[in-house]
């Protein structure tokens, strides 16, 4: 039996839980101080033929932060012949100042860390060629890397039905990432884009995850955004993540905003590279 003595109150209370609700949905941004560290690589691993672990290890690492999963920081990397990168004077994004040596730098994601052991982790997607690439494919335990950050977080709450992750090989660690730290039973759909099946490997998580893999050299370059399309979602409210090669990022949040209806606040899409072009990265907004 439902009580009408009192409409006010029951009015009162549905628009708390819907304010709940949304407040529990809603992402939060993080601030972190900014630093700079110089460490050693301490182990290489590969993961698959396509990407490679390089957990490096420092005594600066026991108050590095990095709240959400798609964090980056800025990875600096030794100049040829050079033993050691170097660092600007004024933080990552600061331009060298007239003489000083140039820097090679890219953004890459936290995989793990373990600040009471001292260790971070590093996936690196080995490419045909790059700086990255070369240095990754030749990194020993002993040889010195540099990271700055990550600067803040964008961390995306638990609360939702379900979550959809999208993305390729550069999205990886990321996606990665998240599958290890969504809690049990959560529900999530994984699209993902490789060069070949060997790119593939089984995710560490206690999530309910439907996987969807295409391959690039198979079905072409829109392998990703093709499949995309044909996604079937579950029931409720859920929460996209994608992240990619510039132009495919921009008609997959096409689609999702205008084909799919689903709101630009539920979606976070960004470029991790673009074809023809070195050092992109950028969250993709109106």
């Amino acid at each position: 039996m439902t009580d009408h003595s009192n409409p006010s109150s029951n009015s009162s209370t549905s628009s708390h839980n819907v304010n709940s609700v949304a407040a529990e949905r809603t992402p939060e941004r993080v601030r972190h101080a900014l630093k700079r560290r110089l460490l050693q690589v301490a182990r290489v691993d590969m993961i698959t033929p396509h990407l490679k672990r390089i957990t490096l290890t420092g005594e600066d690492l026991h108050d590095f932060v990095s709240a959400g999963f798609d964090d980056h920081v800025k990875v600096f990397f030794p100049e040829p012949g050079a033993d050691r990168p170097v660092l600007p004077e004024g933080g990552p994004g600061t331009p060298p100042a007239p003489g000083e040596p140039r820097r090679t730098m890219r953004d890459y994601t936290p995989r793990r860390f373990d600040t009471e052991a001292r260790e971070l982790a590093i996936d690196f997607v080995i490419h045909e060629a790059g700086p990255a690439t070369e240095w990754a494919s030749q990194a020993q335990p002993g040889q010195y890397l540099a990271v700055g950050g990550p600067r803040g977080s964008f961390v995306i709450p638990d609360g939702f039905d379900w979550y959809w992750l999208i993305g390729d090989e550069s999205a990886l660690p990321a996606i990665a990432r998240r599958l290890e730290e969504l809690p049990a039973g959560v529900q999530v759909v994984a699209t993902i884009e490789g060069r070949d099946a060997q790119a593939r490997f089984a995710f560490d998580t206690r999530a309910n995850v439907q996987e969807q893999w295409c391959y690039a050299n198979e079905q072409g370059e829109n392998a990703l955004l093709d499949a995309v399309r044909a996604t079937r979602l579950p029931d409720g409210q859920g929460y996209v993540w994608a992240a990619g090669e510039s132009a495919v990022m921009r008609a997959v949040r096409q689609h999702l905003a205008e084909e799919r209806a689903i709101h630009k606040s539920r979606i976070r899409a960004s470029s991790y590279w673009k074809r023809g072009a070195t050092g992109v990265h950028e969250t993709l907004d109106d």
